[in-house]
Order: C-alpha cells, then sequence, then structure tokens
C-alpha cells in the first residue's frame, strides 16, 4: 500500500487511519457490553504469535525479500500481513482490480520457504478504482450534510469509503474479498478500513489538519446514504437525516451504523473467507466508536488492533490498557478469540520494543503486530530478537 497525502503530513502509515435479509438491519441477538472487569484474560498457548504488517516496496527483488523474511523469522515473528489491494490497485493477479503488480505470487513461497504465514491484507470499505468512482457514485457512504465521500471526501481524497447498506456496495466488496480468499497458498484474509469514516479523529491527529472535533460534527458524520436511511426508516419510522435534531445523540441510529458493518462483516465476508478454509482477522480501532466499528461483535479468528499510543497523546502503557479492554469487550460479548496487539514502530525507539511488548502480554495480548516491516532497520530487528525470544 502506497502512503497518500493524508498519512505523509500526520507522519504515519495508512494502516493506522487508520444482515437479516436487509444487510443494514440487525441480525444479531448479542447485546453489546462493554463493561470492564478485574479479571486478566487467559490465552491458549497455541494463540501465542507474532504478526508484522508490510506494504511491498517497489524495489525489492527476490533476494531482498528472502533477507527481510528470513530476518523477520529469526527475530521472532511468525505471520506476514502483505498488503495485497490499498483500494487502488492490487498486487495479485485477478480480473476484477487493476493490478499493479502481481507481488503475492512471489512472496508466498518465499513465505513458505522461511517458515512464515502468509496473510493477505486488503482494504475493505474504501474505493478509489477511477472507474467504479464514475459509474457509481451512489454506491458510495454519504455524511450528515448529504455530502458524498465519491465528490468529497472526509480529510483526504483516499477517503472514498463505500455504502455499508447498498447491495451493490457489498456485492462488489464481497467478490474483492473472495478474489483474494482464492490466492493460492495464502493463510488468511486481513481486513482493514473495514469501518466508516473517523467521526472523530485521534486526538494526536487533530493539530495536523487544524481540526478540532470535541464533539460528533456531521461533515464527518457517515453514513446517511438514501440506502442507510431507508432502512432505519422502515425499522423505526425515523429519518435520521429530516427527523432527528442530534443525530449523534440517537443511540439507535448510532448502533443502526455499528450494525450495519458487523452484519456486512459476519453475514458477507466471513464466509467468503471460511468456504475457502482460510484464517481470517482485521486492523480495528481502540477507539471503536469513532469508526462505527463494533469488532468485538465479529466472527473473526483474531483481531490485530492498532494500539498506537502516540496518536491519542498517550503514554506507552495505552497498549496494555487498551488489550485488556478489547479483550474484555471479546469477552462480555462471548467472543473468546485472541488480541495481538498492534505497536507503531515510528512511534519507539529500538530500547523501547521490550516494554511495549511487556505492555502487550501484561494486557493478555497473544503476540504483537508491527507496523511495519519495510521500515525495520536491522537495528530493531535485533532488538526483536531478543525481546521475541523471552
Amino acid at each position: 500500500m502506497k502512503k497518500r497525502v493524508f498519512l505523509k503530513k500526520a507522519g504515519i502509515g495508512s494502516l493506522a487511519l487508520a444482515n437479516a435479509s436487509l444487510l443494514g438491519m440487525s441480525c444479531s441477538n448479542k447485546k453489546t457490553a462493554d463493561a470492564t472487569t478485574d479479571e486478566k484474560p487467559v490465552l491458549s498457548p497455541k494463540s501465542s504469535k507474532n504478526w508484522a504488517w508490510i506494504s511491498p516496496p517497489a524495489n525489492w527483488n527476490r533476494e531482498d525479500w528472502q533477507a527481510k523474511l528470513a530476518q523477520a523469522k529469526a527475530s521472532g515473528f511468525d505471520a506476514l500481513v502483505l498488503n495485497v489491494y490499498n483500494s487502488h490497485v492490487a498486487f495479485f493477479e485477478n480480473d476484477r482490480i487493476p493490478v499493479k503488480e502481481a507481488i503475492a505470487e512471489k512472496v508466498i513461497p518465499l513465505c513458505k520457504e522461511a517458515g512464515l504465514e502468509f496473510h493477505a491484507w486488503m482494504f475493505t470499505m474504501p474505493c478509489n478504482i477511477e472507474k467504479i468512482v464514475k459509474r457509481h457514485p451512489d454506491w458510495f457512504a454519504v455524511n450528515g450534510l448529504g455530502e458524498s465521500a465519491a465528490t468529497k471526501p472526509a480529510y483526504v481524497d483516499y477517503y472514498k469509503f463505500l455504502c455499508p447498506c447498498h447491495p451493490e456496495a457489498q456485492e462488489f466488496v464481497k467478490n474483492n474479498v473472495k478474489s483474494i480468499a482464492e490466492i493460492d497458498g495464502i493463510d488468511g484474509v486481513h481486513f482493514d478500513y473495514v469501518r466508516l469514516p473517523d467521526v472523530i479523529l485521534a486526538e494526536g491527529l487533530q493539530p495536523k489538519y487544524d481540526i478540532v472535533q470535541d464533539k460528533e460534527y456531521p461533515q464527518y458524520d457517515y453514513c446517511y446514504s438514501e440506502f442507510c436511511r431507508n432502512l432505519f426508516k422502515e425499522k423505526t419510522g425515523i429519518d435520521p437525516l429530516k427527523d432527528l435534531e442530534d443525530p449523534s445523540a440517537h443511540q439507535e441510529w448510532r448502533q443502526f451504523r455499528y450494525d450495519s458493518i458487523t452484519n456486512l462483516v459476519n453475514n458477507q465476508l466471513v464466509p467468503e473467507v471460511k468456504s475457502r478454509n482460510k484464517m481470517v482477522t482485521a486492523a480495528v480501532f481502540p477507539n471503536w466508536e469513532s469508526v462505527r466499528q463494533q469488532w468485538h461483535r465479529w466472527d473473526l479468528d483474531a483481531f490485530l488492533p492498532m494500539l498506537y499510543h502516540n496518536f491519542y497523546n498517550a503514554d506507552i502503557d495505552f497498549i496494555r490498557e487498551h488489550t485488556k479492554k478489547g479483550l474484555e469487550r471479546l469477552k462480555n460479548a462471548n467472543n473468546d478469540k485472541p488480541i495481538y496487539s498492534g505497536i507503531f514502530l515510528s512511534a519507539l525507539k529500538p530500547d523501547e520494543l521490550e516494554i511495549a511488548n511487556q505492555m502487550a502480554r501484561e494486557g493478555g495480548a497473544g503476540g504483537i503486530s508491527i507496523f511495519a516491516l519495510e521500515q525495520a532497520s536491522d537495528e530493531y530487528m535485533q532488538r526483536f530478537a531478543q525481546v521475541l525470544a523471552h
């Protein structure tokens, strides 16, 4: 995945920002339960694993890949998460998405040689394929001012998120997942950007764009498409755009947006992966409410929350705190899947890696996931070899 303007300005990588018969309607009887407990989660030894996200560098040859993968394995990593679709182009052979280079097919056998799992990382809800944007503007999410993400995306140009309730947009996303799940030799599919745009950016990012988000503002609040509004009105008799004085204060409308993403994940996307006997994971947010991402209700095999403490103006113990909170939410939703705490290498010095790993483990994580492997110098990898050996 290439870095976009938004992320260059922030000095971050893009991962940071990283149904019933009608998909927009709730199909789950699970209750939302976010109360915390003092009980420390206990993970099975089988869940112990360390992951590394990587965006394919344009100038790496076979020898470069072999060397980096061997180094990753020797440093204590078990799974490579390679970006194969970045909402613009694909890095695998297919007949649906414009292909920049078939890197996945080259790297998969090298992963196997190195003893690493290979997980295909995809952007899920954003779509920046020019022909789709031009031909199907109605597929895209709409904000509280009635503005389409296709023509006026929030924050930056590539924030062209699809509507989670539009049947054709759902089918498009599902078929993207299907194409990726069919890549020969992969161990799993990894969802990223499986959400709506940030209604409130992490505190540490807001000053970079001269934004003050002390509450939910309509220009950042999605999805008010006619498809979402009609489904909600069928359910409640309320048009959230016309009938609510303050939509941000309406809990049922808020839950509807959570459910629209959850139902897409559980009823459309996960089955495409599971039917091919692959693992399914996702990069998720600690501040899940702000991106309408109620991920503790998702039927995944594991979760990789992006616990980038500097984005939230927090100390490194943010990693422990939000690992624990995530596991507690999963437990309260009767979901016993593991968490692998995502850490942002650019926010850490090599001698802080041990502390970050310790924070993740104390929070109950089965391991860590790092962003990003292509940015990890030899000094970092040598340090990981010491830290992850314990």
